[in-house]
């Protein structure tokens, strides 16, 4: 069975068990309001343009495309930055020397 040696941390041995969960979650949490003031933008783009998008399909289908986009937008990014992102970092943090570089070893130190 192979054994975990992290590079201990600056921050202490108690630190390494929390910031592999520490880092992904703060990372979820920046990119979260990140992502959401996106899709505010897109909503308030969509309402701002509702008169010559109400021509075409009407003001409750102005106000679903609304929506729906803002909705569609959290969501992609959600699904495809986010997640995968907070995962390799996680990984990042959980495996020993998961790219094998010396420079890993010394940047967790500092993390």
């Amino acid at each position: 069975m192979e054994e975990n040696k992290q590079p201990i941390s600056i921050w202490g041995k108690y630190w390494e068990p929390i910031r592999k969960w520490f880092y992904p979650s703060w990372l979820a949490y920046e990119v979260t309001v990140r992502f959401y003031d996106y899709s505010k933008a897109v909503y308030h783009f969509f309402t701002k343009q509702q008169d010559f998008i109400a021509v075409s399909i009407g003001k409750l289908g102005s106000q679903t495309l609304a929506i729906f986009s803002s909705l569609a937008t959290f969501a992609i990014c959600t699904a495809y930055l986010t997640i995968p992102a907070c995962f390799a970092l996680y990984q990042f943090f959980k495996k020993e020397n998961l790219t094998g570089a010396a420079f890993e070893t010394k940047l967790k130190t500092w993390f």
